[in-house]
């Protein structure tokens, strides 16, 4: 994935939503394919900020698109505390600037984890292939020779 692709990941997915229309939590769930109770959960965390219209919430336009960007950053492995940073630096610099060698520090650590899980995905991948090998090679023999084999 381009570094492009993630800065216009603000811009809506294709069921576009008119900046002057607002949404209601369930509208917006229905929308992004959450629960309204996982938009409220990142409403108190402090990602988005629905406005009221009386004692409801509706949510704009922008709240859709931080929920996407929220949405893909969770679904990369990055944590709230680190999207929340990166929405953050989006409100104080519209230059994306910052934002964006934010985000390229997050990217570079989170591959380096990555890499690191793999390898030891790998390390445990052979340990258990070669424990299957010889647990049906022990099968093979029958059980007088497994009586034999030190334990």
């Amino acid at each position: 994935m381009a570094l492009h692709e993630v800065t216009h990941t603000a811009t809506p997915p294709p069921v576009a939503v008119a900046p002057e229309r607002f949404l209601t939590v369930t509208q917006l769930g229905r929308a992004l394919g959450i629960t309204a109770r996982t938009i409220r959960f990142y409403e108190d965390k402090g990602l988005i900020s629905p406005q009221r219209a009386g004692n409801t919430r509706v949510y704009t336009a922008r709240d859709r698109a931080r929920m996407i960007l929220v949405l893909r950053g969770k679904n990369l492995g990055f944590s709230l505390r680190e999207i929340k940073e990166y929405l953050d630096l989006y409100d104080a610099d519209h230059t994306q600037v910052e934002q964006v060698r934010a985000l390229l520090g997050g990217v570079h650590q989170r591959l380096e984890l990555l890499r690191e899980q793999r390898r030891s995905l790998e390390t445990t991948i052979t340990e258990l292939e070669d424990i299957r090998r010889q647990a049906e090679e022990a099968l093979a023999r029958g059980p007088a020779e497994m009586k034999r084999a030190p334990r």
